[in-house]
């Protein structure tokens, strides 16, 4: 059997859209990097896959049916095993862009992003994730 190669290989990916077109076409991109992806459409889903499978990286719209981005935020940042959050949204406002990162969000792009922005920034922040974990197990313990 093969190992997975890319960019993301090994990485476990949810995105989060409720416009299917755009969860189609990320989920096409990540999987030619490798990464092991699944998708869901609305709030409610995402929290739960979060909390079951914990995700590397969450791919997360802002505005979702059943729960918003930002509710989803709340939900699974904040933890020691909290996954990297790339939200995404066509909202330009700058209020929203400055809640989202103070709720913990990693990045936020705003639609129409580059899908080569997208896979560099997602490998850019994995990378910067699995380095604060490595120096967090490094040191010795109270």
């Amino acid at each position: 059997m093969t190992q997975p190669q890319g960019q993301l290989a090994n990485r476990s990916v949810l995105i989060v859209d409720d416009e299917s077109d755009i969860r189609e076409s990320v989920e096409t991109v990540l999987k030619a990097e490798g990464a092991r992806t699944r998708t869901c459409g609305d709030g409610n889903s995402a929290v739960r896959v979060c909390l079951e499978e914990k995700p590397d990286l969450v791919i997360l719209d802002m505005m979702l049916p059943g729960r918003s981005g930002f509710l989803v935020l709340e939900k699974i940042k904040g933890y020691e095993d909290s996954p990297v959050v790339i939200m995404i949204t066509a909202n330009e406002g700058k209020r929203h862009r400055s809640f989202a990162t103070g709720m913990g969000a990693d990045l936020y792009l705003q639609k129409p992003f580059s899908m080569d922005v997208l896979v560099e920034k997602a490998v850019e922040l994995l990378k910067q994730a699995d380095e604060v974990k490595a120096r967090a197990g490094s040191r010795p313990k109270d």
